[in-house]
């Protein structure tokens, strides 16, 4: 099948350091391509894949401190993609609402996968406009608030496994990995480490517009013997730091509508003890792969449960259920859906 994945250029394909939707393009059209499918892959030049890529910008757009207009690459990008639509089976994008008004235009042969929150006021009159545009979603809970939009199915996020060594030794210390912003609850990490008396190490990056919340709120908290900011890790030092903790804290107070972080953790045998919020629930197997808390006592206990849990069965749960080939493969049945679709039209 020839199939076009049209990237995010906020980062590259992967992300050098900190990036979930990026991420997952990458790991989706390098397995694509593994499995013999011709990918060709839009996104900044300096994004490494196995998928022939056309590059977009010349870098990241957020490591690249010449771009005052985002948009404008953007905009460039979607008349390339459609201008080259005919030699594609199926476009799939990856960059919210912005090619709606051309994808509706060639309907059957575009799929768009949502990666972020929907609970925003602003996006109900825009969803509702292009009510036919089919998409997917990476869990059922990022659905809830556009329930009657037109999801075609929900495929959950999946990792190539050997880049996540399993460690079946549990580990000495509690793991935060992702972003330092309010929503993320970084400072409820903390307190439970605080409380049970143990090491957090902290791999996050600040976003510029959460940079007064690190430093007002959070910076003040990192002033303890017992935690470490260790800043923003890339994906060559994630499988030691996720496997060598005792368990990764997730005490997310929004609609997550995945968390990748969740499943990088159980790939190295690592329980994650989260919050219930948003995707978890589905995620997480309560009581085999980590635990589902409500409040930060429950939490505080849940890490002291944690050592009682099966390592390689948090690891060959991960493997049955977010591996980057299933994801594939899951991905691989829309488009022939899809694509069948539009034959029968």
């Amino acid at each position: 099948m020839r199939i076009a994945q049209v990237a995010p250029l906020f980062e590259s394909v992967p992300p050098k350091l900190y990036g979930g939707s990026e991420r997952v393009v990458s790991y989706l059209s390098d397995t694509l391509t593994e499995m013999g499918h011709k990918v060709t892959l839009f996104a900044s030049a300096d994004s490494n894949t196995l998928a022939n890529l056309v590059p977009m910008c010349d870098r990241s757009l957020r490591l690249d401190d010449k771009c005052a207009q985002p948009l404008a690459h953007y905009v460039l990008m979607m008349e390339r993609v459609f201008k080259d639509s005919k030699r594609f089976d199926i476009i799939h994008f990856h960059t919210d609402y912005l090619h709606f008004p051309l994808a509706r235009r060639h309907l059957g042969r575009t799929l768009t996968t949502l990666h972020g929150r929907l609970d925003i006021p602003d996006l109900l009159p825009l969803y509702k406009e292009f009510s036919e545009i089919p998409l997917v979603s990476v869990s059922n809970a990022q659905r809830k608030p556009l329930s009657w939009a037109n999801w075609i199915g929900t495929v959950y996020h999946g990792l190539p496994l050997h880049q996540f060594p399993f460690q079946p030794k549990t580990g000495s210390y509690l793991a935060f990995l992702g972003r330092i912003s309010p929503e993320k609850r970084v400072d409820t990490a903390i307190a439970v480490a605080k409380r049970v008396g143990l090491p957090l190490k902290i791999a996050a990056k600040v976003d510029r517009v959460d940079r007064e919340y690190y430093q007002s709120i959070i910076r003040p908290l990192l002033d303890d013997g017992l935690i470490e900011y260790v800043g923003e890790i890339g994906e060559r030092d994630k499988g030691a730091f996720l496997g060598d903790a005792l368990a990764l804290l997730f005490p997310i107070e929004w609609p997550e509508p995945f968390g990748l972080a969740m499943i990088e953790a159980m790939a190295c045998g690592t329980p994650v003890i989260a919050r219930r919020c948003g995707s978890v629930p589905e995620v997480v197997r309560h009581g085999t792969t980590g635990f589902i808390c409500d409040t930060e006592a429950e939490m505080a206990d849940a890490v002291e449960r944690c050592a009682s849990l099966n390592r390689a069965i948090i690891r060959r749960e991960c493997e049955e259920r977010f591996s980057a080939s299933r994801m594939a493969r899951n991905y691989l049945d829309i488009y022939d859906s899809l694509v069948n679709l539009k034959k029968t039209a």
